[in-house]
């Protein structure tokens, strides 16, 4: 496994083109429908001490489930209402050493809600690239419950439960491209 050390004092960029904020939510209580988000942007910033900083912004009507009907119900108010809050973003306060892995404390905001969230990082390491600088991939999931960032839209189902769960995993897969 790479030591986050070798992450270099600088700016590595998000690469859209090849990182991927990817989700899944229970659905009928029997499935889980699985979507992405097509535009996120950020940074990672490592301070001159080696510390690490994270930001990143989601373009909330970037969202894709492959289906264009389910996707505008997601886009309105029932649940992301992208037109009055269009981005969702994560700032870190805090990297620490889990084993081989990591752990990243900050706060994340949806829907005009901010709270800190706790994701866990593997860092895949660093490659020096193909001709345009060194790339970092990193691979991390976390667990949130929708109805905390406002999310709160219920279908109750006649045979008990809902139409959609609480529970909403969402996994990142990001490159990362080291700044001049």
């Amino acid at each position: 496994m790479t030591a986050a050390t070798d992450l270099t004092t600088g700016t590595w960029a998000i690469d859209p083109v090849h990182s991927s904020v990817n989700f899944s939510v229970r659905h009928l209580m029997v499935s889980k429908v699985r979507g992405t988000f097509d535009s996120v942007a950020g940074a990672i910033t490592v301070a001159e001490d080696g510390t690490p900083s994270v930001t990143a912004t989601i373009d909330i009507a970037s969202i894709n489930t492959r289906n264009e009907q389910r996707d505008a119900h997601l886009k309105a108010a029932d649940f992301f209402d992208a037109e009055q809050f269009p981005t969702a973003t994560f700032t870190s306060t805090g990297v620490r050493a889990d084993g081989d892995d990591y752990v990243v404390d900050g706060d994340f905001t949806l829907k005009g809600v901010t709270k800190p969230v706790t994701l866990n990082l593997q860092f895949n390491g660093v490659n020096p690239g193909m001709g345009h600088g060194a790339v970092a991939g990193f691979e991390a999931s976390v667990v949130l419950n929708r109805k905390d960032f406002g999310i709160d839209f219920d279908a109750p189902l006649e045979t008990g439960g809902a139409v959609v769960g609480d529970k909403v995993t969402v996994t990142l897969e990001i490159e990362a491209l080291k700044q001049a």
